[in-house]
């Protein structure tokens, strides 16, 4: 296990995470919301091992987080009126949306999915590490169904095993990001988290 300060990220950092994310491994990082744990999109066996970290429920699909809105037409998703305008006034932050998916557009390892979650973060650290690698799956780095706790230490005791890389970035909040599902004929908020929902409703009026 690496044990990363990110308070300042070196190139160095980098790519440490980003060349164990490629080779299938799982990093604990800090996000603008709370810690998450990453694999490489497309690795169902790096997948696999977050779900038992977590002792998760395989059958729940994981998050998507990418560097930019420019990454979002790879993943082959359809970008309602709607979620151009959220997009526009949250990202990056902390904003996740619920995209519906052209099959005809998407990649092979979304290849069955009608819907994936997607987000922008705004953390300089995963940004960087985003750029290199692309599309990552990342999903909180909490104990299934308990609160994330805003500290590596806390995780680590809570996580059942370790994760190859571990980006320490400080505290950070127990408190996620909000929810809008957009692959629906309205937009419905699914979570409250960092932005409340009158934000989001001013926003789409």
């Amino acid at each position: 296990m690496i044990l990363q300060n990110v308070t300042d990220v070196t190139p160095e950092i980098v790519a440490a995470a980003r060349d164990s994310l490629l080779a299938g491994g799982v990093a604990l990082v800090p996000t603008d919301t709370v810690y998450g744990l990453a694999v490489a999109a497309g690795r169902p066996e790096a997948a696999a091992r977050i779900f038992a970290l977590k002792n998760r429920p395989a059958a729940k699909n994981l998050p998507i987080m990418v560097a930019g809105v420019d990454q979002l037409p790879t993943l082959g998703v359809v970008i309602t009126a709607d979620a151009r305008t959220l997009l526009d006034a949250f990202a990056p932050g902390p904003i996740t949306i619920a995209f519906g998916v052209d099959p005809a557009a998407a990649p092979e390892w979304l290849a069955g999915r009608d819907e994936i979650a997607v987000r922008i973060p705004k953390e300089e650290a995963l940004l960087a590490i985003l750029r290199e690698t692309g599309p990552l799956l990342v999903t909180s780095a909490n104990a299934h169904a308990q609160e994330t706790p805003e500290t590596v230490p806390d995780i680590l005791a809570m996580l059942d095993g370790e994760p190859d890389v571990v980006l320490d970035g400080g505290p950070r909040q127990s408190v996620p990001s909000t929810l809008v599902n957009c692959n629906l004929p309205a937009p419905r908020i699914e979570r409250v988290g960092q932005i409340p929902a009158d934000q989001i409703e001013k926003v789409l009026s």
